[in-house]
């Protein structure tokens, strides 16, 4: 029979088929040093309190360190009948320091243990996530002084609505992974409040020092409840919530970039080292990496799905199936990881078709628009201009022109006190010099909107 930390009131051996169906050492030992960084700061709380000798401390440390040394290097031993990483750094250290290393346990659980391992992952994770969400930011913001006199179609409902400098599309990435950087930050402040020191429930008898082990681990606080602090998995439902609108951001933009490669839009050229061929077309160049990063985003968001429902009918407080809250954790953060990975490098060796897309950007009207303003800013009510200009859009589609080229009477006869000004606000690029509004697509506006984006990733660097 296998002695197991906890098999004091059993008479009978653990069934093999459990050891197989029970352990989570396979997922869970990528805690192993968030494990014995707790184990570490809880040795030298022990020690502060009087529940171990300051010698006992230092063996404890020192025989961590060489079980972390020895895990890193791949010469540990894992068996599935010591179920978790928890137990596996355990038995190492009672084999080498016999009742000294029994006496690590003193006054913690599993339950606050694993509760404070999971924590102090989720927000290693969190501080790793947010450089690489930079990195895909100012690979966009550096896009933006090359393609900057590029002018792109706006679109709404996949149809063509009014002009746009393209860095104002690539600044609109930057706004959504912002948000993304915000709420991380901001699910960080959520994850670092300590577990250890809750015990199994209920806290602890013995004279601990909760205060301490936060300090030691980085944390802002201790949790105030031991009965939540052992139950709570909120911090990682947040996280991968935060982690599945990442991956649904990064998934708009590898659609969008999708569809701008094809021959049918042929605004942008891909680079060849992030595409892949057919086995059986020779002419095809497949943008897969994209299309994986849009395919990904659905696991991202299954892993959410998984949290949920595992939370979903628990009672109080600590559940063997928060074992299972590891796998959808560890899968959504490397998901998302290998996406940001690819998306950086990829972003910036994509080619905008200048020739395409000017070829085609008159098309659809696009200062249709600017041309309503024009005639409000004359005084004329934005209802009836609307009418207006839908008028001589219909007379520009019947003739198959764009607005600029219908005759000075087209506009007379619509509005008969419009002059040869009125071609000033015309076509694509009068449409976007005409533009004024804070954050919006006028040169300006959007100049000053490069240099404080500049100025904002230098500051995070």
């Amino acid at each position: 029979m296998t002695e197991k930390p906890w098999g004091g009131v059993f008479r009978e051996a653990t069934d093999r088929r459990v050891e197989r169906f029970t352990e989570s050492v396979s997922f869970d030992q990528r805690l192993y040093q968030q494990d014995i960084a707790g184990s570490m700061a809880h040795a030298r709380m022990l020690a502060q309190v009087g529940l171990l000798t300051p010698d006992e401390a230092n063996q404890i440390i020192a025989a961590l360190q060489q079980i972390q040394e020895e895990i890193a290097a791949g010469r540990f031993p894992f068996s599935e009948e010591w179920e978790d990483i928890h137990m596996h750094i355990e038995k190492a250290l009672i084999d080498r320091l016999g009742d000294v290393g029994r006496k690590l346990h003193t006054a913690r659980s599993r339950n606050d243990q694993v509760a404070t391992d999971f924590r102090l992952w989720v927000r290693d994770a969190i501080d790793e996530l947010i450089p690489r969400i930079r990195a895909v930011q100012s690979a966009f913001v550096d896009r933006c002084e090359t393609d900057f006199d590029v002018i792109l179609p706006g679109y709404t409902h996949l149809r063509r609505a009014q002009p746009v400098l393209a860095p104002h599309y690539w600044l609109a990435y930057c706004e959504k992974l912002e948000r993304d950087v915000e709420r991380l930050v901001d699910c960080r402040k959520r994850v670092n409040v300590c577990p250890l020191g809750s015990a199994a429930v209920a806290g602890t008898s013995l004279p601990i020092d909760r205060e301490m082990t936060a300090r030691e681990l980085g944390f802002d606080v201790p949790s105030r409840n031991s009965i939540d602090a052992t139950s709570d998995r909120d911090f990682a439902v947040e996280f991968v919530f935060a982690l599945s609108l990442l991956a649904v951001h990064l998934s708009h933009w590898a659609e969008e970039w999708i569809l701008w490669s094809t021959t049918e839009y042929g605004f942008l050229k891909l680079p060849e080292a992030f595409c892949t061929g057919s086995s059986i077309m020779p002419q095809k160049v497949n943008p897969d990496v994209l299309e994986l990063i849009r395919g990904k985003t659905a696991r991202v968001i299954g892993d959410l799905q998984t949290l949920l429902v595992l939370l979903k009918g628990l009672p109080l407080a600590y559940n063997r199936d928060l074992q299972e809250d590891k796998p959808p954790v560890f899968d959504a953060y490397d998901t998302v990881a290998g996406c940001l990975e690819v998306a950086e490098p990829l972003i910036r060796g994509a080619q905008l078709n200048h020739e395409a897309i000017a070829a085609r950007l008159e098309e659809g009207h696009l200062d249709a628009t600017t041309l309503m303003e024009y005639l409000v800013s004359r005084g004329i009510p934005q209802r009836t201009a609307h009418a207006m200009v839908g008028q001589l859009v219909r007379e520009a589609m019947d003739r198959n022109c764009r607005l600029a080229d219908l005759p000075l009477e087209v506009f007379r006869a619509v509005e008969p006190t419009l002059d040869s000004r009125v071609y000033g606000v015309l076509g694509v690029r009068n449409a976007v010099q005409a533009m004024h509004s804070y954050g919006s697509t006028s040169p300006d506006e959007v100049r000053r909107q490069i240099d404080w984006w500049r100025e904002k990733l230098a500051q995070r660097s």
